[in-house]
């Protein structure tokens, strides 16, 4: 069996506690009217139009023109993107350091803005030590869309099973898998670890 040699890691919500409710909780209080907001809005569409085409600003913007009744706080989306932001996710910030230690090659591959990745990194600068980074909005395509791996591939130099992903949507993982990559779905460090050993990477 072939052991990785490169351990591609997403961002949101595998090294970076990422969620739209961090924001909306304080703007909307009431569940039942929070809830209600994020029903009735393709909210999810519009972030996914950002991280593909590289300007979330301008997809918020687009959505708020569309929905003028809803505007104040669909433009809040992106006047207040920190505030989606809980923090780093220390235990998985540890085991992407202890790989480079290992001598293993480390990268990023992300759904991300161009706009709102450059306010991520000024932020946590943490998450710009990465032997390589592939960011969806600076290469216009999206996982679990195939040429977006075609691109870390491409960067890296490497394919197959010496390429390990460790993301949280299992969409992403199984399209990594039919590239014939490894990948473990992410609920939480210690299962990435497990998972990591079990694909022969000791950390």
């Amino acid at each position: 069996m072939t052991s990785p040699t490169i351990i591609v890691f997403d961002i949101g919500n595998v090294l970076l506690d990422w969620s739209p409710a961090h924001l909306y909780r304080r703007l909307i209080p009431d569940d039942g009217l929070r809830a209600a907001f994020f029903a009735r809005l393709p909210l999810d569409e519009m972030n996914l139009a950002g991280d593909r085409d590289g300007g979330l600003q301008t997809a918020v913007e687009a959505m708020a023109e569309r929905y003028p009744e809803d505007a104040p706080l669909i433009l809040a989306w992106w006047a207040g993107w920190e505030r989606m932001c809980g923090g780093l996710i220390a235990e998985s910030v540890v085991i992407r350091d202890a790989a480079r230690r290992a001598g293993l090659g480390v990268w990023a591959l992300s759904n991300f803005a161009a706009d709102s990745w450059a306010r991520c990194v000024r932020l946590y600068p943490e998450l710009k030590e990465f032997d390589g980074l592939v960011i969806s909005g600076d290469v216009k395509a999206v996982k679990p869309d195939p040429e977006i791996y075609e691109a870390l591939e491409r960067r890296a130099g490497r394919s197959g099973a010496e390429l390990f992903l460790i993301d949280d949507r299992p969409a992403n993982v199984e399209a990594a898998r039919a590239r014939g990559w490894g990948g473990h779905v992410f609920e939480g460090a210690a299962g990435a670890r497990e998972a990591l050993l079990a694909a022969g990477v000791e950390i």
